[in-house]
């Protein structure tokens, strides 16, 4: 018997990853759209970062409109930790309809419930069917 999660991961959409783009390639890309010189540009990621520990060393959440916010938190042990939560541009701007050039795996199953792929499972995989426990 297989596993509701495991029926849902093989079947739901996913964004296929490419390769992660580092600090040298943003900072040529970000330089060649401002015409600021790629040093000052680094410098400036530098001091935006510098300050931004500044503020949450001192216990003050930092926020960027367009970036999003930096809250200092801390744990359980005393650890201290910066927690990020992106401004709401990302998010519109990620979802403007035609705009994503990636690949999504599964792109069919878009709007299809759990449901309906544990039922899509079941049919292709017969001798290990997921069951619903009730």
């Amino acid at each position: 018997m297989a596993h509701r999660i495991k029926a849902i991961n093989t079947y739901r959409p996913l964004l296929e990853q490419g390769n992660t783009v580092q600090k040298p390639e943003l900072i040529r890309a970000a330089s060649r759209a401002t015409g600021i010189v790629e040093g000052t540009f680094d410098n400036s990621i530098k001091e935006l970062r510098d300050q931004i520990l500044v503020f949450c060393r001192a216990g003050r959440a930092v926020k960027v409109d367009g970036l999003g916010t930096w809250t200092p938190t801390i744990g359980l042990d005393g650890t201290l930790d910066i927690q990020y939560r992106p401004d709401a541009a990302f998010t519109y701007g990620l979802n403007i309809p035609g705009v994503f050039s990636g690949t999504i795996i599964n792109r069919e199953n878009i709007g299809k419930t759990s449901d309906e792929l544990i039922a899509r499972w079941n049919e292709e995989h017969a001798e290990d069917p997921v069951t619903i426990m009730e």
